[in-house]
């Protein structure tokens, strides 16, 4: 991993984490999203088969999650008991925030941030689990809360 950073060669090993294990699965199709610390995209891969928005939604659950500092889970909770300020947020970002399951933040083992995974295509929770297992398959921490 770059210093004081995600780079490339471990976003590839997340998605690829995270593919791998949809296909044992049997799951559908997803897409992966894999974003630093500040919210840039690092990398992202769109399966096969998958319909043609499924990467704005991946990214808007790991942007999402990065730029409020909790998991898509959490946020889809907050949006059913207070949908007003989700959707102030939303507004105040400048882009979607996704309130579904799938969108994990990334710690390092002392727990810094280091960006966040965002998965589309299966049921939220199933996107949530491909996410977890790519971000412990490089070592690093998921935090879905």
């Amino acid at each position: 991993m770059a210093l004081g950073g995600l780079d490339l060669a471990t976003a590839r090993q997340i998605i690829a984490a995270a593919r791998s294990e949809a296909a044992r699965r049997g799951m559908r199709p997803v897409t992966v999203t894999v974003l630093d610390a500040g919210g840039y995209l690092v990398a992202a891969e769109r399966e096969d088969g998958t319909p043609n928005k499924q990467f704005e939604i991946a990214h808007g659950k790991a942007h999402g999650a990065v730029s409020v500092g909790i998991g898509s889970r959490a946020v889809a909770r907050l949006a059913t008991a207070d949908p007003v300020f989700v959707g102030g947020i939303s507004a105040a970002l400048g882009s979607p925030l996704l309130a579904s399951p799938g969108g994990v933040l990334m710690r390092d083992a002392s727990g810094a941030l280091v960006g966040a995974v965002g998965v589309s295509g299966e049921s939220g929770d199933n996107d949530e689990v491909l996410a977890v297992h790519g971000i412990e398959a490089v070592g690093l921490v998921a935090q879905v809360e």
